[in-house]
């Protein structure tokens, strides 16, 4: 991959992060910790710095070009400044699998406005059409109703229940799996 994206829909640019975003990227953070803590992996004690958001930031960009993963930020296009989530490509394997792993979070207050259906088909678009993904995986633990419907939304199914998948929040946690295929997939041109 060559091209920094920079994804827009009707409401939102999704791009990489840059140093300049850093504050924003900290206060989304802080103000939605207690929020977002219950879904995620446990921080190391220095997120919430600096120092901390150069290093992933600039492991983001190595991801993503040599072709391991695409991690964006969700901006308001009427509110530039404004950060209110992530959404991700993980893990892209190729070779076989021609995959990936969805990831998303969405601040608090911004809820329930079709924010993340929006940036996930707008992201879909982007991995099957121009990265030419076949599958796409996503996973959410049983309780997280939000995330189910967002992921039903976007045409994703169920394929079973993973035990003790994920260690989120510092307890392992069981993940419902799912998957959206690309019907459209071609092997590519070498």
């Amino acid at each position: 991959m060559t091209k920094r994206p920079e994804l827009k829909t009707q409401r939102l640019l999704l791009r990489l992060g840059t140093a300049a975003d850093i504050p924003a990227i900290l206060q989304y953070y802080q103000l939605n910790r207690a929020y977002l803590e219950p879904f995620e992996p446990q921080r190391p004690a220095n997120f919430y710095t600096h120092e901390f958001w150069q290093t992933v930031l600039a492991a983001r960009e190595t991801d993503f070009f040599n072709g391991s993963g695409v991690k964006l930020l969700m901006w308001l296009q009427s509110e530039p400044q404004t950060l209110i989530g992530t959404i991700n490509l993980n893990t892209i394997v190729r070779g076989a699998l021609h995959g990936a792993t969805l990831g998303y979070s969405l601040s608090a207050q911004h809820q329930g406005q079709g924010y993340m259906t929006e940036a996930g088909q707008r992201l879909i678009t982007y991995a099957f059409d121009e990265l030419n993904l076949h599958r796409i995986m996503a996973n959410y633990m049983p309780h997280n109703h939000r995330s189910a419907n967002v992921l039903k939304r976007l045409g994703f199914q169920i394929e079973g229940t993973a035990r003790d998948y994920l260690f989120i929040n510092g307890q392992w946690q069981d993940h419902v799996l799912t998957s959206l295929i690309n019907s459209n997939w071609q092997i590519a041109e070498p």
